[in-house]
């Protein structure tokens, strides 16, 4: 990805290239096409916004928005994020997976490296590995790959998007929008505590831990954690599809109302305003 001026339209732009090189594997070529035509579809303050997409000397090219921040990947490294930022990021997550949603699009790779953190907020991006309507069947049959944003670690514990995979898809199994969801529940989780809700010294004892296990407590890694928020977080993570929340919209709901909870027993707590 580099980042460029547009001389036409006077700003700057970011411009995602795929060498020719990696233009001559199909795997890799679909995907960056997937990734062309499921962001055209969508338009949304936090999903990264697509102007261009092209071919020249033998390269394919995206032109998108230029984001200036820093993912949240990159921001959790720090620690946990104060809860008023959990509701207000992992709001406007929700609401882009709710735009996406709706218009059919399934991210199934929704990890804090893919979530852009900017001045005016979060951004999702990446929807290489997403389903699409009118994907041709050998496309959507690559998604079933993940990715893997880092090797392990000098620990052995593997990272990447095993941490954040539903049951369902680690099963092979069709993910659907809750999948996402359970994604969410994932990275709320890591945004308030600073630690991952699985993990695993292996490929097999992180899936087994996904299949079978339980997160910790919230409360018992940060004991500030509201307790609507880990009510929350739990059932983005339920087992079954069908006891989570069935939509990003009614996801996006509870966290705003738990953001207006806090902000009114917040100002409860000041206590009222002197006279003028």
């Amino acid at each position: 990805v580099y980042r460029a001026s547009d001389p036409r339209l006077g700003r700057d732009v970011a411009i995602k290239v795929l060498s020719s090189h990696l233009a001559a594997r199909p795997e890799i070529r679909a995907r960056f096409e997937r990734e062309a035509r499921t962001i055209s579809q969508l338009s949304h303050p936090s999903i990264c916004t697509l102007f261009d997409v092209g071919h020249q000397d033998g390269m394919d090219y995206l032109v998108m928005e230029l984001l200036e921040g820093e993912t949240l990947a990159r921001r959790l490294e720090r620690g946990p994020l104060p809860v008023p930022e959990v509701f207000a990021l992992g709001g406007q997550i929700a609401q882009a997976l709710d735009c996406a949603h709706r218009a059919g699009v399934v991210h199934r790779d929704l990890k804090p490296a893919n979530v852009m953190l900017t001045r005016t907020g979060a951004k999702l991006m990446d929807f290489g590995l997403a389903r699409a309507p009118g994907l041709a069947p050998a496309a959507e049959a690559l998604s079933q790959s993940p990715t893997v944003s880092q090797p392990l670690t000098a620990e052995g514990t593997l990272v990447g998007t095993f941490q954040y995979m539903a049951p369902e898809q680690l099963e092979g199994r069709e993910a659907d929008a809750r999948s996402d969801l359970w994604a969410l529940g994932c990275v709320l989780y890591e945004m308030a505590t600073g630690q991952r809700a699985f993990a695993g010294t292996s490929q097999a004892s992180l899936i087994a831990s996904i299949m079978t296990g339980e997160p910790r407590v919230m409360s018992a890694l940060l004991p500030c954690t509201p307790p609507a928020l880990e009510r929350t977080v739990r059932r983005c993570l339920e087992k079954d599809p069908d006891a989570r929340f069935q939509s990003a919209s009614d996801l996006a709901f509870d966290l705003r109302g738990m953001s207006e909870s806090g902000s009114a027993a917040a100002s409860l707590a000041a206590g009222p305003r002197p006279p003028a």
